[in-house]
């Protein structure tokens, strides 16, 4: 249930507080409610974890503000739904991507039931009925207090203090200016003499009681209050008062009649067709100015949908003025889909369509103003130019009332923002208006209640219905690969599809695979998608207009962005990128998304479209100097590494840890906390982290190239990752081997025989070893070798070379006893311990492994701690020591969860099966042999099978009498209880099973 349904209320105006039903509730402390007030202004959309920790505490965060934000929105969980099991999902703070949103309905929080009022008053005023405005405008004002968020702290609530109370502000000059409509202008002076005093800058105030003054006969006091406004805005800011205040000293010297108040005027008798008459002398034309539909449109059924659903079902005229703004990027279709939708529906509005290009993108710079498209409008409706006041407030009067009776389709093609737009909206119920900009019209969504749809490329089908109609469906039948190829290439942009569908239709004797191989032979670049001399079917130029309207820092960044090598990146990663501050960072990227040059993904991810990818990869080098875009690269890059390389202490803890370059200026990496937020992280850039790695090895640092590989080792293995780990260490190889780095060819070898040996191409890694311990022998480097040479032991171990396999285990147990490597000292005898195991010398083995233990706990080596316990619980098994061999595999389970081992976990879990098995109890074997297949076959395990194999033979006689048999130990002899164990590599990697299939590591 949402905030409605649990009868949830909230007020940020004044002091922030909640209520359920009418009970007041204890949001505790001030930093706890500003997280509450963050979501609940967001208005349903989601909020980073940095977002949040900047809108609390700004620059200076506390080193576990991620911990600390968590518990503050937990606390709020409780208070708000105190009856909610701890299991279930909150359904008013929801969790989304790495952040949360309040799923708070408008009812629900008193601001936005103020603001509803207000655009309420607005739509009373617009239509004339200016008693019932004034009565929900000193409604509005009653309920909202001058102070907000009273006793909050923090960056977010001091600029939505400020913000809020410019809204208020902005309120109470409609709500006078409207009482100054209704003649009480005598009431209002001395309520603006006082506000003018309060904020002796604000024009508006000043205009509001000039006119009080005016009318109410003291001309010469009104004059004096616009001297007194101008000798202030002179004195302290050097500028003169705005033409709307000079315009108004100006009538009022000269007495302009139009001054004076004027009644409101009363509504005329409905004429014959059943509408109101025109004003008088007025004689309005029916519009028709829509451009042609597309006879080829194809696609957008379901944006079609969604935009039909705005209009009521029953073909009669909407309750309110309908506002849909498309937007997207340049080329997208915006136009095109507004057009069609726009002659779909045109007989539903049978008083014409008006229709202007308000050039907000305009390559040559003419945006239409507001002026202009009113007077075009005004011309279009039939009123002569006589008939024209001056002015766009009487101009905008004039537009509305001669709509007001009319239900008209308006569509505002390439709007540049919401100023533009608002005043071209009719003001009373019965219209459309159709926009379409490349910005996010936010203000028109939020102040005006405008639909919002964004527009994305085509679907593989869309994109092939355009080729289909533009080009016919029998030649696209007759090459389908090469038609595949075209709608790949342009990215299913729908503009870049129809410069090449046009220049296919030029020639249509050209085989597709010939067109495909020109768009081919492009390389990369937009020259492919040019159109002639047409400069509006120009990829290139079309994105250009976008990006010509940024400012120079969001320009900056976008050309940057045409670097990473993934597929999305995070905001740290693009401050990184820029080497700006997070907050800077967050403005321009809002810059960015909305002129639709960046598409924020998800929560906090960005990317650009494939062309636009292009596009901002030419700017950069036409305009930025190779040094700056190579430390760009290099801040991308060093965060990456030194990010992961803060995850390796909680993945692998006592490990032996890489040494890092130090980090470039501008660069400041992410830092965890918990394994699970690290292991999280990983995660999400996984497909980044192997991005930098061949990103590194490319643009000319090695350094990175091989050091991020060593530092995502703990990562690889716990995921299960095997694909990208041996991709990476042997791009990391190749790059340390072309620089002549031996220590960095030495670390790259190592990574590659673990991954190797992780994969189970165990013959490849004793091979690669051996390379390792040259390197290190020739490099001095003695720990390197004892880690090679306790992995060649464990190496032959898997391949059941135990004498092999006790000789070089025992030499790398040696060399790190005399290092004092205790990590290396905990493996080396739990793989002693398993290798006597397999060999049926238990109590040697047992000997070994409790050592080990010591070793292991000691150094709070939890990966291979929980490996001993296994290996213990397999001796005790082939001992028949059932009760022993239980609890040493519940202590690995509880050891191999607290690390998120999941092969571990299986792996434990299937060997307790088989010990329940032979104790007499089946049912509980079946039950921890089901657990470890769910695992298995989550994790895309191989051991899967073997499990399967287990649950699914006949019934034997075991031990009980009553239970399936299995191929695992069944108490014949010492012997067969080794086909439980594992070990581990001299660098901690568990490894699987003699007598198995080797394990791919746990995702």
């Amino acid at each position: 249930m949402d905030a409605s349904g649990n009868g949830l209320r909230f007020a940020v105006l004044g002091p922030v507080r909640a209520w359920r039903g009418e009970r007041e509730l204890d949001l505790g402390s001030p930093q706890q409610r500003t997280v509450l007030v963050a979501l609940l202004l967001r208005g349903g959309r989601p909020a980073t974890l940095g977002e949040l920790i900047d809108d609390v505490w700004g620059e200076q965060p506390p080193a576990a503000a991620v911990s600390v934000l968590r518990t503050y929105v937990s606390r709020l969980r409780k208070v708000l739904e105190p009856g909610r099991s701890p299991a279930a999902a909150s359904r008013v703070l929801v969790s989304v991507g790495d952040g949360y949103l309040a799923r708070v309905p408008g009812s629900a929080l008193d601001l936005t039931v103020l603001r509803q009022r207000i655009v309420r008053a607005r739509a009373l005023r617009t239509a004339g009925e200016f008693d019932a405005a004034a009565g929900l405008l000193h409604a509005v004002l009653d309920g909202w207090p001058e102070a907000a968020l009273v006793g909050l702290p923090g960056p977010l609530a001091e600029a939505e203090r400020v913000r809020l109370n410019e809204e208020r502000l902005a309120v109470l000059e409609s709500r006078i200016e409207n009482d100054l409509d209704l003649g009480r202008h005598g009431e209002v002076i001395a309520e603006l003499m006082s506000l003018t005093r309060q904020h002796p800058l604000k024009e508006q105030l000043c205009r509001l009681l000039m006119l009080a003054l005016y009318r109410s006969g003291r001309q010469a006091e009104a004059l004096e209050a616009f001297r007194a406004t101008r000798r202030i805005l002179v004195d302290q800011l050097g500028i003169e008062p705005g033409a709307a205040l000079r315009e108004l000293r100006d009538r009022m010297l000269v007495a302009d009649a139009a001054l004076e108040l004027v009644p409101p005027p009363q509504q005329a008798p409905p004429s014959p067709s059943g509408r109101p008459p025109a004003p008088a002398g007025q004689r309005i034309t029916r519009p028709a100015q829509l451009p042609a539909d597309l006879p080829t449109f194809a696609g957008r059924s379901a944006e079609l949908d969604r935009v039909r659903a705005l209009l009521p079902d029953d073909g009669q005229a909407p309750q309110t003025v309908v506002i849909g703004a498309i937007g997207g990027m340049g080329g997208i279709g915006k136009t095109t889909l507004a057009v069609h939708w726009a002659h779909e529906i045109a007989d539903r509005f049978p008083d014409g369509q008006l229709c202007i290009n308000l050039r907000g993108f305009d390559p040559t710079g003419a945006t239409v103003t507001p002026e202009e498209a009113i007077r075009a409008f005004l011309d279009a409706l039939g009123v002569p130019p006589a008939g024209i006041p001056a002015g766009l407030d009487a101009q905008a009067a004039l537009y509305r009332s001669l709509l007001a009776p009319r239900r008209v389709l308006i569509l505002l093609d390439n709007a540049r923002d919401a100023g533009q737009v608002r005043p071209l909206l009719p003001g009373s119920p019965g219209s459309l208006v159709i926009v379409t900009s490349r910005n996010r019209l936010t203000g028109l969504v939020a102040g005006e209640g405008a639909f919002p749809l964004t527009l994305d490329q085509l679907t593989a089908g869309e994109a092939h219905d355009l080729l289909a109609r533009r080009l016919g469906a029998g030649r696209l039948a007759a090459e389908p690969e090469a038609a595949g190829e075209i709608i790949t290439r342009c990215a299913r942009h729908p503009l870049a599809l129809a410069i090449v569908a046009a220049h296919a239709a030029g020639h249509p004797g050209f085989p597709l695979a010939s067109i495909a191989e020109e768009v081919r032979a492009s390389h990369g670049s937009l020259d492919a998608f040019t159109g002639g001399d047409d400069i509006a079917t120009d990829v290139r130029a079309v994105f250009s207009w976008s990006y010509q309207a940024l400012s120079v820092p969001a320009a900056r960044l976008f050309r940057l962005l045409g670097l990473p090598a993934g597929p999305d990146v995070s905001l740290p990663a693009v401050a990184a990128l820029a080497g700006l501050e997070i907050r800077e960072t967050r403005t321009l990227l809002a810059e960015l998304t909305g002129a639709h040059l960046v598409i924020e993904r998800l929560p906090g991810r960005y990317t650009l479209h494939d062309l636009l990818r292009v596009y901002a990869a030419e700017r950069l080098h036409a305009e930025d100097p190779p040094p700056e875009r190579e430390r760009a690269v290099e801040r991308l890059l060093s965060w990456y590494l030194h990010s992961a390389e803060a995850t390796y202490p909680l993945l692998t803890p006592s490990r032996h840890r890489i040494p890092l370059e130090p980090l470039p200026a501008g660069c400041r990496p992410l830092e965890f906390t918990t394994r699970e937020e690290a292991l999280e992280w990983c995660e999400r850039e996984r497909v980044n982290l192997v991005g930098a790695v061949h990103q590194a090895a490319g643009s000319g640092q090695p350094g990175i190239a091989w050091r991020l590989p060593a530092v995502l080792w703990g990562f690889f293995y716990l995921r299960s990752h095997m694909h990208d780990w041996l991709d990476t260490a042997g791009a990391g190889l190749a790059a340390a081997r072309a620089a002549h780095d031996r220590a960095g060819e030495a670390q790259g070898l190592a990574d590659t025989a673990a991954a190797l040996r992780s994969a189970g191409r165990i013959e490849e890694s004793i091979e690669v070893q051996y390379q390792v311990i040259a390197v290190c022998r020739e490099l001095g480097d003695v720990r390197g070798r004892a880690t090679a040479v306790g992995n060649l032991g464990d190496a032959y171990l898997q391949i059941g070379r135990f004498d092999k396999a006790v000789e070089y285990i025992r030499r790398g147990l040696a060399i790190d006893r005399a290092l004092g490597s205790e990590w290396g000292v905990g493996i080396a005898l739990t793989n002693l311990g398993d290798v006597y195991q397999r060999l049926g010398r238990f109590e040697e083995a047992v000997l070994y492994l409790e050592e080990a233990l010591i070793v292991l706990r000691r150094n709070s080596h939890r990966w291979a701690e929980g490996l001993a316990y296994d290996s213990l619980g397999t001796v005790h098994h082939g001992l028949r020591h059932y009760d022993d061999a239980i609890a040493h595999f519940h202590r690995a389970l509880d050891t191999h969860r607290a690390v998120a081992n999941r092969w571990g976990e299986g792996h434990s879990l299937s060997n307790l099966g088989d010990v329940l098995l032979d104790a007499g109890r089946p049912e509980d074997a079946r039950a921890d042999w089901r657990r470890a297949l769910e695992i298995f076959m989550e994790i895309g395990h191989p051991d899967a099978e073997k499990v399967r194999g287990k649950l699914g033979r006949p019934p034997e006689d075991g031990p009980g009498g009553d239970g399936p048999g299995l191929d695992g130990p069944g108490g014949d002899g010492p012997g067969q209880a080794g086909s439980g164990g594992d070990g581990l590599g001299e660098d901690g990697l568990p490894r699987p099973p003699a007598d198995g299939p080797p394990p791919r590591r746990p995702t």
